[in-house]
């Protein structure tokens, strides 16, 4: 059911209309883009990849853009964190190139970005909702985004007219958060000026922790039992045989024993719905499982909000006649562990977290009801903006338009590996690089890092991780030892330092990670 505001609005925009048909609009002659993201939708919630869930998720819009589009099917992070990948989508930069390393990091104003080009080549720019890139959004010629991550209901957004640094300024708009985001795009689609393509950049809080949902959303999975991941029960790196501990789904069973025991001290990711939560007198076992029941439920509860939204921005390009001239994007700012490997959270190189779900849609150009395998990364997104728009794409953005990719003609040129870093050090998600090719993925964890809280993180023990992805596509056993693969692996050490060299990414002015790799190069572990 829509809520009330987005009937409203597609009722006046159909009254205006003369027939069935929409009413024919003056079309640019480049296209419009309208980019939506999400936070954290990762692909398994989406139906349209398969997977546990695909019978479970509501998706009617999603599959309606799939339908009508090409669905990406290995569309790669290169640093699986929202201030970094958010980064590197409007830069068109690595993470070591645009300084946008960590959560921490903020992106200067004066720094140049897509947004800023294509206002150049004559669009009119928005983004609304989430930004989470601290520092007044530039480029754009209006903006209303959330500070930091955002409430779920009845969010501040912030304006140029009220900005103010980091997590201070804006004001109150009552409602939720994704049906605020989709009107206000709306609104402002509607309101620009007509003379000019537009670029608007959609962003949804959803479906970041602490994964609530508005309560038209509430009765779904009601005396269900949601079908677990193979590995949800992974005991650790004794199993698997991997470098690294991960964060385990038990820690967000505590998180939400924490938030009902304090409900004074709940910090705002911590806004858990469907509280009280309780595992006493459960087994390790049991109330692994009872944690995953309530997130995954929780999860698809607010993904479906999301796809809601979906349906009332297509709804309005239609109505409105905008439809075949728009192409319209549907994506997340990267991957996240629904309880596989017993994780949740993202920031690994393994598949669940560095795979960004992708549709597009633009019925002048693109096949409707196609799949694209080609190894896509988020630093290409802003080289098909440029591409579509027909302007110069800056020599200092390291993105590769995929165009052609979206036509079915991959250039015989085309990357054979998607490159990632992860630099946020902790003990339990250490710092790493690696590469993903189709089949074969090796990652190096330096094990070194900044200081965490003053208290510089633990050092690794374990050094590399190697999965063969068509025979381990759910990445049980780290093959790093075994001797049927030494010969792959020498050759991907190769390529992961001239992927580190094509890039820039080469750590010359870290003598710590430079004696990391020196030292455990040629580990055995």
């Amino acid at each position: 059911m829509k809520n009330l505001s987005s009937t409203l609005l597609l009722s006046l925009i159909l009254i205006g209309c003369s027939s069935a048909k929409p009413k024919p609009v003056q079309e640019t002659k480049q296209p419009n883009i309208l980019f939506i993201m999400s936070d954290d939708h990762t692909k398994q919630a989406w139906g349209i990849y398969g997977g546990v869930l695909k019978d479970h998720v509501q998706n009617r819009n999603i599959e309606r853009l799939a339908n009508e589009g090409v669905v990406l099917e290995n569309c790669l992070v290169s640093n699986s964190i929202c201030t970094p990948s958010r980064a590197t989508i409007l830069t068109g930069q690595y993470s070591h190139r645009n300084g946008i390393t960590t959560l921490g990091k903020g992106l200067s104003p004066t720094y140049n970005n897509i947004a800023k080009e294509m206002g150049k080549g004559g669009y009119q720019t928005s983004i609304i909702g989430k930004w989470h890139l601290k520092q007044e959004p530039s480029g754009f010629d209006y903006y209303c985004v959330l500070p930091g991550q955002g409430l779920y209901n009845n969010p501040i957004m912030k304006t140029k007219e009220n900005w103010k640094d980091y997590n201070k300024g804006g004001k109150i708009y009552e409602g939720f958060s994704a049906d605020i985001i989709a009107d206000k795009t709306i609104n402002w689609i509607e309101n620009r000026d007509k003379s000019k393509p537009f670029m608007s950049f959609c962003h949804f809080k959803a479906t970041h922790e602490p994964y609530d949902y508005p309560e038209r959303f509430s009765h779904l999975y009601r005396n269900e039992t949601i079908p677990e991941p193979t590995s949800l029960y992974d005991k650790g790196p004794n199993t698997t045989g991997r470098s690294l501990i991960g964060q385990s789904i038990d820690s967000l069973g505590n998180r939400y024993v924490f938030s009902t025991n304090n409900p004074d001290k709940r910090s705002d990711y911590m806004q858990y719905p469907e509280l009280p939560f309780s595992i006493d007198g459960l087994s390790k076992k049991e109330a692994r499982s009872k944690v995953y029941q309530k997130f995954v439920k929780d999860f698809m509860r607010c993904g479906a909000a999301i796809d809601d939204n979906i349906g009332k921005l297509l709804d309005y390009l239609e109505a409105s006649g905008l439809d075949e001239n728009t192409i319209v994007i549907y994506t997340a700012d990267q991957g996240y562990f629904l309880g596989e490997h017993g994780w949740f959270d993202k920031r690994l190189i393994y598949e669940e977290s560095i795979h960004m779900p992708f549709v597009i849609r633009y019925p002048k150009e693109i096949p409707a009801g196609k799949r694209n395998k080609d190894i896509i990364e988020n630093v290409d997104f802003s080289a098909l903006f440029a591409d579509y728009a027909g302007i110069k794409y800056p020599e200092n953005m390291q993105g590769k338009s995929f165009r052609e990719n979206l036509k079915g003609n991959t250039s015989k040129d085309w990357r054979q590996y998607g490159y990632y870093r992860y630099w946020q050090h902790q003990k339990d998600r250490p710092g790493h690089f690696g590469i993903r090719g189709k089949r074969y993925k090796l990652a190096f964890y330096y094990g070194k890092g900044f200081k965490n809280n003053h208290k510089q993180a633990d050092e690794n023990t374990k050094f590399w991780d190697f999965y063969d992805l068509q025979k381990d596509p759910n990445e049980l056993h780290n093959a790093y030892k075994d001797s049927t693969y030494q010969k792959v692996i020498t050759k991907l050490k190769k390529e992961l330092l001239k992927q580190r060299a094509l890039l820039g990414d080469t750590d010359k002015d870290s003598k710590k990670i430079q004696n990391s790799i020196k030292t455990y190069w040629d580990s055995k572990s």
